[in-house]
C-alpha cells in the first residue's frame, strides 16, 4: 500500500483543496487517479498487490468490470495481470448504467468490480446491481485508492491497493464552505 500511496503523489494525483465528489460530497482532497493510470508501468505496480491478494484469497473470477470513466483502466489492468477479460459499464443515453460495446457476461460468472476511488461506493453497487439483473455473481471489490475510512461496509470482499481516509461532509455541513474556500469539481460526470 505504501508504494501505491507513494506513486500517486509522485504522479500528482493527490489534490489539496475543496473539491465537489462524483458523490455530491465536498472533500479537502481528491485523488486525480488519471495522472498516475496515464503511465501504464505505474498502474501495473499499483495494482500489483491486489492481484496478489487476490490470488492469495484463491477468489474464482470469470471477469473485471468497472464504471466508465475511473473503472476502466483498473478492470483493464486488473484483467490484464489475472488474464481474465477486463471491461466497463458506461450510462446510456438516459443516463443510467449499463453494459454497451457488445460487452456480456454469462448467466453465473464471478465478477470482480473494479474503481479508481471509493467513497460511498455507490458507483459499485450501481454496477453490481446491473451485473445482478444479468445473472451474474459480484465477488469483489478492487480498487486504487480506498477513501471510505471505516464507516461504510460492503457486501464483498475489498481488495484496495491504498488505504487514504479523507474528510468528506454533506453541502450543508460542509466545514470548507463555512470558510468561503472556493469549490472545484475535477470530476468527469456532469450534473452533481
Amino acid at each position: 500500500m505504501e508504494q501505491t500511496i507513494a506513486l500517486l503523489q509522485e504522479s500528482g494525483a493527490v489534490l489539496e483543496g475543496h473539491f465537489l465528489l462524483t458523490s455530491g460530497r465536498h472533500s479537502d482532497r481528491y485523488f486525480q487517479c488519471a495522472k498516475l493510470l496515464q503511465y501504464p508501468d505505474r498502474a501495473a505496480a499499483a495494482m500489483v498487490g491486489v492481484v496478489e491478494r487476490i490470488k492469495g484469497d484463491a477468489l474464482c473470477i470469470d471477469a473485471v468490470v468497472g464504471p466508465a470513466m475511473g473503472g476502466i483502466i483498473v478492470a483493464y489492468e486488473l484483467g490484464r495481470q489475472l488474464g481474465i477479460p477486463g471491461f466497463f459499464t458506461e450510462r446510456d443515453d438516459a443516463g443510467i448504467m449499463a453494459l454497451r460495446r457488445g460487452f456480456t457476461v454469462q448467466k453465473g460468472a464471478r465478477i470482480l468490480l473494479a474503481e479508481d476511488v471509493i467513497t460511498t461506493t455507490a458507483s459499485a453497487l450501481e454496477v453490481a446491481r446491473v451485473l445482478n439483473a444479468l445473472g451474474a455473481q459480484v465477488v469483489g471489490l478492487a480498487c486504487l485508492v480506498d477513501r471510505r475510512g471505516s464507516a461504510l461496509t460492503l457486501p464483498w470482499p475489498l481488495y484496495a491497493a491504498s488505504r487514504i481516509p479523507a474528510a468528506t461532509w454533506d453541502k450543508g455541513s460542509c466545514e470548507l464552505c463555512k470558510q468561503g474556500l472556493p469549490l472545484v469539481k475535477p470530476g468527469s460526470r456532469k450534473g452533481i
